[in-house]
C-alpha cells in the first residue's frame, strides 16, 4: 500500500486529512465541499518547529543557539520537506486545481513542503501531540548523520562567501513573480551573480524564495572562473 494511504488509514477523520491535501486551486474550481490545507499548514509549521527544537535541543547539550538553529533549519527547509513528501509519493494524492496541475503543482516544491506541514497539522488534531511528534521522528529525525553531513551555515551565506572568495560583488535577489492571496503568497526569485542569473528559487516568504535560489545556484556554480 502507498505510505499516503497507509497514514490516511490511521485517521479517525478521514475528511482531516483529506483537508490537508487540498489545496486553494481546488476549493476555488469545488467551492462549499471543503476548505484548504492552508489553517492546517499553519498549525502542522508551529508544532513542526516545536517538536524539532526540543529533539535537538536534548540531543546536542552542548551546543550554542547558532547551531541549533542552522540545524533546525536544515531539518525543516522546503527542500527537506519536499524531498519527504517526494519519498512519500504525495505529489499524486494532492487536490489541485486543473490549471495548477498543468502548471506542474504535483512536483512544486513549495507546494509539496507546505502539505507535509498541513499533514502533521491534521495528525494532531486527530489523533494528538504523540501522533505528529511519531511523524516527525520517523521521517525527519530518524537519520541525523546525513542531516549533520549537511553544511550548517545556510544557502545565501555560502553563496556570498563562495563569490566573494572569487573577487565578485555580492549577489543580487530580484523577484520574477508574486502568486496567490496576501495571506499565502509565492514568491519566485532569481538570484544575479555577476550580471548572470545563477539560479530561480520559490517559497512562502521573500527570505525562504532566497534561500531556495541561492540553493539552486550553489548546485550550478561549479566554476566561477
Amino acid at each position: 500500500m502507498n505510505p499516503i494511504n497507509t497514514l490516511k488509514t490511521t485517521f479517525k477523520n478521514t475528511d482531516l486529512f483529506e483537508q490537508a491535501l487540498t489545496h486553494r486551486s481546488w476549493v476555488n474550481e469545488n467551492p462549499n465541499v471543503r476548505g484548504t490545507n492552508e489553517r492546517l499548514e499553519f498549525l502542522g509549521d508551529a508544532i513542526l518547529e516545536y517538536v524539532v527544537s526540543s529533539f535537538i535541543y536534548l540531543k546536542f547539550p552542548d551546543q550554542e543557539e547558532g547551531f541549533l538553529t542552522a540545524l533546525r533549519a536544515n531539518i525543516v527547509n522546503t527542500k527537506s520537506l519536499a524531498h519527504l513528501a517526494e519519498k512519500l509519493e504525495l505529489g499524486s494524492f494532492l487536490f489541485l486545481s486543473k490549471g495548477e496541475e498543468q502548471g506542474g503543482g504535483r512536483t512544486n516544491q513549495s507546494l509539496l513542503a507546505d502539505t507535509v506541514e498541513a499533514i502533521i497539522g491534521a495528525l494532531y488534531l486527530d489523533q494528538g501531540l504523540d501522533a505528529a511528534k511519531t511523524f516527525i521522528s520517523d521521517h525527519l529525525l530518524n537519520d541525523m548523520s546525513e542531516v549533520l553531513d549537511k553544511p550548517l551555515k545556510d544557502p545565501k551565506s555560502r553563496l556570498q562567501e563562495l563569490v566573494q572568495s572569487k573577487g565578485m560583488p555580492a549577489p543580487r535577489y530580484k523577484i520574477v513573480k508574486e502568486e496567490g492571496p496576501d495571506h499565502s503568497k509565492e514568491f519566485i526569485i532569481e538570484v544575479i551573480v555577476g550580471e548572470k542569473s545563477a539560479g530561480t528559487g520559490s517559497g512562502r516568504s521573500k527570505s525562504s524564495a532566497e534561500q531556495d535560489a541561492a540553493e539552486h545556484a550553489l548546485e550550478s556554480l561549479t566554476d566561477l572562473g
